[in-house]
């Protein structure tokens, strides 16, 4: 297996990934209580069973080779095959790194392809001299929110209103490269 800059997508790659999604028996349930001119989060793990399914479309693709043509996108080959992905758009608005969407196949999940991608975001990143990379997620993702804190991400924001028709929460991380 080896991670390379990840080149144009072509078609659907993850037609044969398996889950296009995840499943969950936990869950973060975000609290904010607002009073005055002070604004407070919380968060607090809860058993709840969890299901969401992804449908891409060809716009999404799109939008997605035109963040990878970029050149800050890597891909996790094996034996020639993508199996995973980190494709990452450059900010220079304020000097970070996003990533944009990060997906293994689900065959290949638990074998640390994810730790490997980041370790190439988080040297991409330095090369810019990026001063965070950052990560978006949903409230009810909570093995990606735990697999971005065992990274050294931390929460640095909500926003409940990101996701259209939705009682889902944005959840933002971001790992600090100054440090």
């Amino acid at each position: 297996m080896e991670i390379l800059k990840l080149e144009a997508l072509s078609g659907n790659p993850v037609l044969n990934w398996g889950l296009n999604g995840y499943t969950t028996d936990k869950i973060f349930v975000v609290s904010a209580i607002e009073a005055g001119t002070i604004f407070e989060f919380g968060l607090r793990e809860k058993r709840q069973y969890y299901h969401k399914m992804w449908n891409s479309s060809d716009e999404d693709f799109d939008r997605l080779n035109l963040i990878i043509s970029q050149g800050h996108s890597f891909g996790a080959f094996y034996n020639g095959e993508l199996i995973a992905w980190a494709v990452c758009d450059f900010r220079a608005w304020n000097n970070s790194l996003f990533i944009e969407t990060i997906m293994v196949s689900e065959e290949f999940r638990g074998q640390s392809i994810g730790r490997l991608l980041i370790k190439s975001i988080h040297r991409e990143a330095r090369e810019l001299q990026c001063r965070i990379v950052e990560v978006e997620t949903q409230n009810t993702n909570y093995s990606a929110i735990k697999f971005f804190q065992k990274a050294g991400f931390i929460i640095t924001g909500i926003n409940t209103k990101l996701y259209n028709h939705s009682t889902e929460t944005a959840i933002f991380m971001s790992y600090d490269l100054l440090r």
